[in-house]
């Protein structure tokens, strides 16, 4: 049975470093600070969670088992639409109040969609590509010098294969590149009148740098986790994540060699906010709720962005921070392969918004993948 001051935190379980601040920072304190127990429960993919809630919604199930959940982009508008979150808690927190920039439009929306409150911003990523630098000395810029850097070292780049979520992400940062930008890309999908003339531009590109791609294109790294095996091998040059740590962590882990480092295009690439909401049959909502704000607290922010715990960007404003705070932050050491902070922001493109992607992804299979 569970406890009044238990919460099961229902959140994607395939990065290490997520789950090791989970469980070995936020957990003992929170425990400690607040006497609340955190459970967390590690799903493949939210999608489910999502389908669970909906499941419990139609069958009017009261007291469910999720009492928050790590969501963002498609999971978020398919849990708003179906009224599967509980209400409007975030503007409520004290931690939001006092150190999340409220106006900001990548913490507003979420993949487009208005959060209306309904999830609180916890964390922020950013895409970047990931390199040897002993193998490529002087990485592309632009979409136009990737392609001639993939066709002059053929078999030595590849992207995921959609519906994997880095490879759907590569193909929305190449669609922004080869089609002038994200701006177009901000009205609805229903708004859009030529989208299939639009795309042309991106379909040709991916095809033509396919018969260079490893094993010619012929087949595609199913997740990123097996492009990074051949990253990790020397199969490939280069792999990608959407968290800009990642390759920090991995030289740290002996997974990825010292001579690893990231790039991103000078065009900007995709940068998302991923939040923690509460389902509307949650049992304990006023638990979850605190467990939240903690969450959001500088302590808290600062450790999580730390390499050593997880190395993901901070949520709150770093503006708001007291001056030690700032210090504190500003300490850690983020590794050689990590972009700086600014490097970041300056290359900060906002994500398209949820309704395109599944659509992208149909159209990838159609126009390339076939």
């Amino acid at each position: 049975m569970q406890k009044e001051n238990e919460v099961n935190f229902y959140m994607w379980g395939g990065n290490e470093s997520t789950n090791r601040y989970i469980d070995q920072w936020v957990a003992p304190r929170l425990k400690d600070e607040l006497d609340i127990t955190l459970n967390r429960v590690p799903v493949k993919d939210i999608n489910d969670t999502v389908m669970k809630l909906l499941a419990e919604k139609q069958a009017g199930k009261s007291g469910g088992s999720v009492d928050m959940m790590w969501i963002n982009g498609e999971n978020f508008l398919t849990a708003k639409t179906n009224n599967l979150l509980w209400a409007d808690f975030s503007s409520k927190l004290p931690n939001v109040q006092k150190y999340v920039n409220q106006n900001d439009p990548s913490i507003q929306k979420d993949f487009g969609e208005p959060t209306e409150g309904l999830e609180a911003p916890w964390s922020q990523a950013q895409f970047v590509f990931i390199y040897d630098s002993n193998k490529v000395k002087n990485p592309p810029k632009t979409a136009a010098e990737l392609k001639t850097w993939i066709k002059n070292h053929p078999g030595k780049f590849a992207y995921p294969a959609p519906p994997d979520f880095t490879g759907s992400a590569f193909i929305r940062n190449m669609l922004y590149e080869t089609t002038g930008g994200y701006e177009q890309y901000i009205k609805p999908i229903s708004e859009q009148s030529e989208l299939d003339k639009q795309w042309e531009p991106l379909w040709s590109y991916l095809n033509d740098i396919q018969p260079y791609l490893w094993r010619k294109g012929e087949t595609y790294p199913e997740s990123v986790g097996k492009l990074d095996q051949l990253y990790a091998d020397g199969s490939v040059w280069m792999t990608m994540s959407y968290d800009p740590s990642h390759a920090a962590n991995a030289v740290k882990n002996g997974f990825f060699p010292e001579s690893t480092r990231t790039f991103v295009l000078e065009k900007g690439t995709l940068s998302n906010t991923s939040y923690l909401t509460i389902p509307f049959n949650s049992t304990n909502k006023a638990a979850a709720m605190a467990t939240i704000n903690f969450m959001l607290s500088p302590s808290a922010q600062i450790a999580k962005a730390d390499p050593q715990q997880w190395g993901a960007l901070m949520a709150i404003d770093p503006n708001k921070l007291s001056s030690d705070q700032k210090k504190a932050s500003e300490k850690i050491d983020r590794g050689e392969a990590t972009l700086s902070s600014e490097q970041l922001s300056e290359s900060r493109v906002p994500e398209i918004p949820a309704e395109y992607v599944d659509v992208l992804e149909e159209k990838w299979l159609e126009h390339v993948a076939k």
